[in-house]
């Protein structure tokens, strides 16, 4: 049974990968552990009763993360699918529309997320403007939406880009305007195809609601970071670390089961 196992094709090599991920990881484990500093790391990064005492506050800020994030999971597709639509609009009637989306898209991907925040988060609550928030989450959040809704909306696209001419002359030819040709005919084909590359976003998005944290907003980093400037201890950035795994990793295992299952479903289509 054994002989057969190995004897089958891609068995020698699948063993080989294994037993050289073993290796490898436990000798780099070992060479850490045997480090002369370990104990001081240990010690700093991975205490356990720091672990105890930072945790709470730590999960209690990552709840704002996962909030934000929801929140981002639902405006963004919005505004993306909007400025997607607006580029992909035909005729010199609507250059103006075409122009406008653009600029967001050219300038929004052009701004670092993380100066979108800073001069969203502290520049415009500086104006004192009184029909705007002054909301330092408020700001935060619109700066991942604005940001990540530029990125999307080239998604939706290149989706759009993708769907033949032949179906939006299909379309016209039934009679239908230019939107209803878009609404029935190629965004349900164009948000089909890009599904997999949307929900890769999604997994950026979530270790990237992080970054609200620069405008003092006690989510999860800044919880920790606050924790370390009162003990000198690093063990609620080692809390905060495993939180966001918690999320990513099941989140990315899903993107992957998701975009196989659709590249298997195309290629069976195809045949």
């Amino acid at each position: 049974m054994r002989k057969r196992f190995l004897n089958e094709e891609g068995a020698w090599p699948a063993v080989i990968a294994i037993v050289s991920t073993i290796v490898f990881f436990g000798g780099a484990t070992l060479l850490v552990v045997t480090s002369p500093n370990w104990p001081r790391v240990r010690d700093q990064f991975f205490n356990p009763d720091d672990f105890r005492q930072a945790a709470p506050d730590v999960l209690d800020g990552f709840w704002l993360n996962l909030q934000l994030f929801g929140w981002s999971m639902l405006l963004i597709p919005v505004v993306a699918l909007l400025v997607a639509v607006m580029r992909s609009l035909r005729g010199p009637a609507f250059f103006p529309v075409r122009l406008l989306a653009v600029i967001y898209t050219d300038v929004l991907r052009g701004i670092p997320l993380i100066l979108l925040v800073l001069l969203l988060g502290f520049g415009v609550p500086a104006l004192q403007i009184e029909l705007l928030p002054s909301s330092a989450t408020f700001w935060g959040l619109t700066a991942l939406t604005l940001s990540y809704s530029a990125y999307t909306a080239e998604i939706y696209r290149s989706g759009i880009d993708a769907v033949p001419e032949s179906q939006r002359s299909s379309a016209r030819a039934l009679g239908l305007t230019q939107w209803q040709a878009l609404r029935f005919a190629i965004l349900p084909q164009a948000v089909r195809n890009v599904v997999p590359a949307l929900m890769n976003t999604v997994v950026s998005l979530q270790k990237d609601v992080a970054l609200i944290s620069i405008l003092g907003i006690r989510e999860a980093v800044r919880e920790a970071q606050i924790y370390t400037s009162r003990t000198f201890n690093y063990t609620s950035y080692v809390v905060a670390t495993l939180l966001f795994l918690a999320i990513s990793i099941p989140l990315t295992r899903y993107v992957d089961w998701y975009t196989e299952r659709d590249r298997v479903a195309r290629s069976q289509a195809q045949t």
